[in-house]
């Protein structure tokens, strides 16, 4: 089994904590983060693509994107997810904090769906890069939803799609 699995637990029953380590440096890992030319190429779950990626990466920002299912095998082809991402702090190359909602096309935030504040870490290891992200929402019931939705499968996903888009750019 790969060093370069992910790891997640929770804590006090409402903080989503995933870890995992990538074969490339700080700097490098955080730069897929921030340019909308790296995010279209790695975010989401297999047999989705992000059509719409409007990003202003500072504190304040907005990242506005949509995921679209390309995959004709799967039950959601068709379907899109928007989503708003805002920007509450960045320390390049060390820390992203966002809080992150379920919208529509048009920016308008779901206020019914949980919206969990996410700091994403990267913790420079000599030539690696461990990933850690904690995802704190308003209560147990708000976690269990996106847990319900597929989060984990999700996000484990995304993050092999990340660890694809590392090696593939380590090569060139």
């Amino acid at each position: 089994m790969s060093k370069h699995v992910m790891i997640s637990r929770v804590e006090n029953d409402k903080v989503l904590v995933l870890e995992r380590v990538f074969d490339a440096p700080r700097e490098f890992v955080f730069k897929l983060f921030k340019e909308p030319e790296y995010l279209k190429r790695w975010w989401g779950t297999h047999g989705w693509e992000l059509p719409v990626c409007n990003i202003d990466f500072r504190p304040g920002g907005v990242w506005h994107y949509c995921m679209k299912c390309v995959d004709q095998n799967q039950d959601e082809y068709g379907m899109e997810s928007w989503n708003k991402t805002i920007y509450k702090e960045i320390v390049e190359p060390e820390k992203i904090v966002y809080t992150d909602y379920f919208s529509d096309e048009d920016g308008n935030i779901n206020e019914a769906m949980p919206a969990p504040e996410v700091t994403m870490e990267f913790l420079d290891l000599g030539g690696e890069t461990k990933l850690v992200s904690r995802s704190v929402f308003d209560s147990e019931e708000s976690l269990q939803a996106v847990l319900d939705m597929g989060l984990l499968e999700g996000i484990t996903q995304t993050w092999d799609r990340l660890n694809e888009l590392v090696e593939t750019l380590k090569k060139n």
